[in-house]
């Protein structure tokens, strides 16, 4: 018998494409090139407007510095608010989440329950806060009240999906050992399905409360409250020096709220 010739063999595996047709996989990427070009030359752009915005930018920018802290009292004001809808909206996202993600956990809940749980979390993930916020404002009006409630929808569709998946994703035999012992549906989801989910909970409670206080001041630009609105307001006066001063702030805010929330987690995890 031949031995097999192994100089033909190679000697590094190489990961197959996703695509193995090559006829295939070479004629999506031309027509995402195809697709590519089209969209760039179909769309509306005003070079000449592009021309003259760019003078216009650099005068901002000129405008903006230094930065001026003059008016310190309308950036603490303005901050305060932000962190008063990003700590409620929080709060009441992430107890709100916690039965819509029992529901859309498919392991967990009936059929029925599931699908609604599941359409709840996709309608809260659908929209934009921004719209969320356009909505909000135009039903209980300007103020802290319509940002609190745009957040916390935000804050339901995403805790509430992450959340539903790792319930789905749980150690089974916890939860037969207490259906084992003539356990409850609620003595279950406590004592066995909760502790299981609490560290996944509490870090992303954390990365949504980061997520609020910056959504926070994009919800405030549409009068939803918060620092959002002082910063609109600055633009709107050509005040591009106390603006660019609340873009440092936000900056700022954001970087201690990370490094707080990554040593939290690091903590619990």
């Amino acid at each position: 018998m031949t031995p097999p010739d192994h100089a033909d063999v190679p000697r590094t595996w190489r990961k197959p494409p996703f695509i193995a047709n090559p006829a295939l996989r070479y004629g999506l990427w031309l027509a995402v090139i195809v697709y590519l070009i089209w969209a760039f030359g179909s769309l509306p752009f005003n070079w000449e407007r592009i021309s003259e915005g760019l003078p216009r930018a650099a005068r901002i920018f000129g405008g903006g510095f230094p930065p001026s802290f003059e008016r310190s009292g309308l950036l603490i004001t303005g901050f305060k608010e932000s962190f008063q809808i990003a700590i409620l909206a929080t709060l009441l996202g992430v107890a709100l989440s916690i039965p819509f993600a029992v529901m859309a956990a498919r392991n967990v809940a009936p059929k029925p329950i599931y699908l609604l749980g599941r359409a709840v979390i996709i309608v809260s993930r659908s929209f934009h806060p921004v719209i969320v916020a356009i909505l909000f404002v135009a039903a209980v009006g300007f103020g802290p009240l319509a940002g609190i409630l745009t957040l916390t929808v935000y804050s339901i569709g995403f805790v509430g999906k992450l959340l539903a998946e790792e319930i789905e994703e749980i150690d089974w035999g916890q939860v037969e050992a207490m259906k084992a012992v003539g356990a409850g549906y609620f003595a279950t989801l406590v004592y066995a399905v909760f502790p299981q989910i609490l560290p996944r909970q509490v870090g992303l409670s954390m990365y949504q409360l980061d997520s609020n206080l910056r959504a926070s001041a994009v919800v405030g630009i549409v009068g939803a409250g918060g620092i959002g609105g002082t910063l609109m307001n600055a633009f709107g006066r050509y005040d591009y020096d106390f603006a660019f001063a609340i873009l440092l702030t936000i900056i700022a805010v954001i970087l201690v709220s990370e490094g707080i929330s990554g040593w939290v987690r690091k903590k619990i995890w």
